[in-house]
C-alpha cells in the first residue's frame, strides 16, 4: 500500500484512487511510482479491462506536491512523474477520469490521455505551468492546441486560465458534467461498459484513434528536458517560494 494512493479493482475495472485530501491530493513521487507501475501492470493482466481515476475528499488532484518535486534529482530521466506520464500515454487499457474539485497542472494533463472524462460542476481546471516559470508536460503543448486549436490553446497555456466543468466539456476536455454525487458511479459505470467489449477491437480501435504514440513520446521527452532545464531557473525558483510562501500563510 502506498500512501496516497488507493487501488481497489472489481469486474474488470481497476480503480486507482488519490487519496491525500488533507495535501489536496498533490502526488508525490511514491505516488507516480505506483501509479506508472499499476498501469504497466494493467496492460500486462488480461483480468484488468479498464481503469478509473478520481481523487478523494472533493478534490481530484492539486498536481504536484511542490516541496517533492522541488527535492527531485535534477536528471529529467529519474523525474517519477514523467515515468507516469509515459506510461499513461502508452497505455492500452481503456482509462476514464471521475473529476470533482480542482485538477491542477498535471491533474487537467493527464486528462489529455484519458479515454472519457467525467466531471462534477465543482470542477476546475487550470495548467499554470508558466506561473511558475515553468513549461507543459505530458505533451500538452502539442495536444492541447490540436484539441483545442491555437486561440483557446494560449489562453489555456499562457494566460494559465482556469475553465469550468461547463467550459471544459463545451470544448471537448470533458465528455459530461454530472452531479458531484454520481460522478464517480457514472465514471465507473462507463468504465465497466468499456471492460465488457471485446478486448482485440478496443485495443486497437484506441491505437486508431490515438495515432503514432511515438510522437507524442518524443513530445513528452522534449517537453521534460525543457522543463528541467525551467526547474533550475532563477525565475522557477522565485516562483516555487511565493508559492509556498502563499500556501503557508493561507
Amino acid at each position: 500500500m502506498i500512501p496516497g494512493l488507493k487501488r481497489s479493482f472489481e469486474g474488470h475495472v481497476l480503480t486507482l484512487t488519490f487519496d491525500r485530501p488533507q495535501k489536496k491530493n498533490a502526488l508525490t513521487g511514491a505516488m507516480y511510482e505506483a501509479l506508472t507501475e499499476a498501469l504497466r501492470h494493467a496492460d500486462m493482466d488480461d483480468q484488468v479491462r479498464a481503469i478509473v481515476l478520481h481523487g478523494n475528499g472533493g478534490t481530484f488532484t492539486a498536481g504536484n506536491d511542490i516541496n517533492d518535486f522541488i527535492a527531485t534529482s535534477g536528471d529529467f530521466t529519474d523525474f517519477p512523474a514523467l515515468h507516469f506520464i509515459k506510461q499513461l500515454a502508452i497505455c492500452d487499457t481503456p482509462i476514464v477520469a471521475a473529476v470533482d474539485g480542482a485538477a491542477i497542472g498535471i491533474g487537467t494533463t493527464l486528462l489529455l490521455h484519458c479515454d472519457l472524462v467525467y466531471a462534477s460542476p465543482a470542477a476546475l481546471f487550470v495548467m499554470p505551468f508558466i506561473d511558475l516559470a515553468l513549461v507543459p508536460e505530458a505533451a500538452a503543448s502539442l495536444l492541447v492546441p490540436m484539441r483545442f486549436g491555437l486561440a483557446k490553446a494560449s489562453e489555456l497555456l499562457l494566460l494559465a486560465d482556469p475553465i469550468n466543468a461547463d467550459e471544459a466539456h463545451r470544448i471537448g476536455l470533458v465528455n459530461a458534467v454530472v452531479p458531484s454525487v454520481d460522478v464517480l458511479k457514472i465514471a465507473t459505470a462507463q468504465a465497466h461498459r468499456l471492460a465488457a467489449k471485446p478486448v482485440h477491437a478496443m485495443k486497437t480501435t484506441r491505437r486508431l484513434l490515438r495515432g503514432d504514440c511515438k510522437v507524442i513520446v518524443e513530445r513528452i521527452y522534449h517537453e521534460a528536458e525543457l522543463f528541467r532545464d525551467a526547474l533550475r531557473s532563477d525565475e522557477a525558483r522565485d516562483a516555487f517560494t511565493q508559492f509556498l510562501s502563499r500556501n503557508k500563510a493561507g
